[in-house]
């Protein structure tokens, strides 16, 4: 490493050869660590960052990318000096060059905290504002990607988010997510990501309505939807899901914007989706059923929705796919269920009662007892129900849940609404709007 080192610093062809040298061998945690140890070479380094030959510039980049990848928060802090310079450059003369400043940077406020601290001050989030209207979707792509990293920091609700609502970066990344496969998918996500997390923030939502972010989001997930069945395109998932937890954050909050996408072709695209990733990618009918979840859960429109259209019986197909999915599933129909007698009678007549069965032989108590919430609402409505659940040996299985001490005192209450369908409950509601996962 010593050698490299006083290679960098002689004449110009030792220089491109070892520093073509030095980028392979900072692909190793021990050279790095060795590296940024020695005294004067990260001085050196700059000295060739901010050279005028573009080639050693190039190069010397390549080695500052490769010490950022690094997971000691030492190498990033030996790197302060250098944050200043890649800011200056994003406006650089190619768009492999701005690219990798995007991402050196990116990789160093993962580690750092010292280093976000240091790039506030210098301008970043002005600076990133500035590349967003760049034409090149490689460049999109490096910027929310240094977006994103910043976002995700302790401090990003207090320090970070402020300043880039006060910035242009909002309205312009809920145009390029929507812009969709058009602006490129890598930089869609990237995008998507970074709206998610300032909504996760909530102190932000209302800023983020506020761009008419539910009504953009929601034609995107149209959009992508109809792209399903002809040919999907590589790496769709990856887009779909932050849209998805998006939609379901701001929909978490009591913010009545629920009356603003009252579009039942919403429900038919989240099947769609549900349908096209399910088997290869479950994570995304995951997502779709918290959105699901949190469009039901004070909405009656699209509980009708979801009846009328005749989802049903592909909602109730989901419940064996995974514990996860069987909640879901399981307080989306307690959604529609806690509507009332209509609801529970149309319940009733598709066929929710024999699927209900199995459910509460499973051993996940977390499972069984949202299927325990959900009779309790069928009965409490639809007496009729709790009749044909005993006619199907339902009161059997409410008697081997007294086993369990979790579930008794609730199988208790089923158990005496079946002999007396009217009477009172021990049940407390456990469907209100969720959190997607931030």
């Amino acid at each position: 490493v010593l050698e490299l080192l006083r290679g960098m610093q002689r004449g110009s062809e030792d220089r491109k050869r070892s520093l073509s040298r030095l980028r392979w061998a900072l692909q190793n945690k021990e050279t790095q660590q060795k590296f940024v140890r020695l005294d004067g070479s990260i001085r050196t380094l700059i000295g060739l960052f901010t050279s005028s030959l573009a080639d050693m510039q190039m190069e010397a980049t390549r080695c500052l990318h490769e010490l950022s990848h690094s997971s000691d928060p030492a190498v990033a802090e030996a790197c302060l000096p250098v944050t200043s310079y890649l800011l200056t450059y994003l406006s650089g003369h190619s768009v492999e060059f701005t690219e990798l400043c995007l991402y050196t940077l990116g990789n160093l406020v993962v580690e750092s905290e010292a280093v976000r601290k240091q790039l506030l001050p210098q301008g970043i989030i002005p600076v990133l504002a500035s590349c967003i209207q760049s034409p090149h979707e490689a460049v999109l792509e490096g910027l929310g990607y240094v977006l994103s990293q910043l976002l995700q920091a302790k401090e990003a609700p207090t320090e970070i988010i402020p300043l880039v609502l006060d910035s242009v970066l909002p309205q312009h990344m809920l145009r390029l997510v929507c812009s969709g496969l058009k602006a490129g998918i890598g930089a869609a996500v990237e995008f998507a990501w970074c709206l998610h997390y300032i909504v996760c923030s909530h102190t932000a939502d209302a800023a983020v309505l506020s761009l008419g972010a539910l009504p953009a989001l929601t034609s995107l997930l149209l959009d992508l939807a109809s792209e399903i069945p002809q040919d999907a395109p590589e790496g769709l998932e990856l887009l779909v899901c932050p849209v998805l937890r998006c939609l379901s954050n701001l929909l978490a909050e009591e913010t009545g914007c629920e009356v603003q996408i009252q579009d039942d072709r919403l429900l038919i695209a989240l099947f769609l989706i549900l349908q096209c990733f399910l088997q290869q990618h479950p994570f995304v009918a995951q997502e779709c059923l918290w959105l699901l979840n949190n469009l039901t859960a004070d909405e009656p429109f699209f509980c009708s929705a979801l009846l009328s259209l005749d989802l049903l019986p592909a909602l109730l197909q989901l419940l064996p796919c995974s514990p996860m999915a069987s909640v879901l599933v399981l307080t989306v129909l307690c959604n529609i269920a806690e509507k009332g007698p209509a609801y529970c009678q149309q319940l009733h007549r598709q066929p929710a009662l024999p699927l209900l069965l199995p459910t509460l032989a499973l051993p996940d108590p977390g499972v069984v007892g949202q299927c325990l919430e959900l009779l309790h609402l069928l009965f409490l409505h639809w007496p009729e129900a709790a009749a044909d659940f005993v006619k199907q040996g339902g009161h059997q299985a409410l008697e081997q849940l007294q086993s369990t001490p979790e579930l008794r005192e609730r199988a208790r209450a089923l158990l005496d609404m079946v002999g007396q369908p009217l009477g009172a409950s021990a049940f407390s509601p456990c469907h209100a709007a969720l959190p997607a996962f931030s």
